[in-house]
């Protein structure tokens, strides 16, 4: 699957209109949903959904099986998130931080593991939903959103004396950089997926049998690190906007 960003025929005046490849559509009235990305952004939700539910039907003291799994990963999340925003404010942001990994890590493990290939569509092909450019940018703004909350929340009105500090000057550079950070998630995480994607499905064409195989393998790795970079960054940026050079600056005197 590659990416297309679609905009409805009744825009006076689109930005852009790029289709590459064959995409399957589901036409609700006059908007046009991405049915590639739907189905398999809902499988995924709903494998978290099942794997919540069998870690928390049964709580043991000692844990097992799939809580055993679970329990590791909210470690993982909330020893991330405690070391990028602080031992203070991080506990109210494990839910969002566990959320964006989890279902980055299982997007992206879905699109190595699971033969989506194999299930037929009118047009186009299923794949993972993180290989998809409007996947990955919805969830860079979702964290722009996130620390944009955060430092409001923080610091109220004083969050946008980050953009004149520590001079004026600075101003279009720290407004550039709002931008660049949803921009910077969205197609690191889209483009190594895209890539590892488009180098399994070639060398599967030239040799069918066992190159692909180490290939996958080191495509799981990256794939579980692209989670881990993402997570860490989204963790970090709230943690900027909470930090404030003026608070520093009152507590020094």
């Amino acid at each position: 699957m590659m990416p297309s960003v679609y905009f409805p025929d009744w825009m006076i005046l689109p930005l852009a209109k790029i289709e590459v490849g064959q995409h399957f559509y589901w036409h609700i009235g006059n908007l046009k949903v991405h049915g590639q990305v739907f189905i398999t952004t809902w499988i995924v939700s709903l494998i978290l959904i099942v794997a919540a539910v069998l870690a928390t039907r049964n709580i043991q003291r000692i844990p097992q099986g799939v809580q055993n799994l679970m329990e590791y990963a909210l470690d993982f999340v909330r020893d991330l998130t405690k070391g990028q925003i602080g031992e203070a404010d991080y506990r109210g942001w494990v839910p969002f931080i566990g959320t964006l990994f989890l279902f980055i890590f299982v997007s992206n493990w879905s699109g190595a593991l699971v033969p989506w290939k194999l299930l037929e569509l009118p047009e186009g092909e299923l794949a993972a939903p993180t290989n998809d450019i409007n996947t990955t940018v919805a969830l860079a703004l979702l964290v722009s959103l996130a620390y944009f909350y955060a430092g409001l929340r923080k610091r109220g009105l004083g969050y946008f004396r980050r953009y004149i500090e520590p001079t004026p000057v600075l101003l279009p550079i720290a407004i550039l950089e709002d931008f660049t950070k949803p921009l910077s998630l969205s197609f690191r995480l889209f483009g190594n997926i895209l890539a590892d994607e488009l180098v399994v499905g070639v060398l599967v064409l030239l040799v069918p049998l066992f190159v692909p195989l180490p290939v996958m393998l080191l495509g799981l790795f990256t794939s579980a690190i692209q989670a881990i970079v993402f997570a860490t960054l989204a963790a970090t940026y709230i943690g900027e906007a909470m930090e404030g050079h003026g608070e520093e600056h009152e507590e020094a005197h």
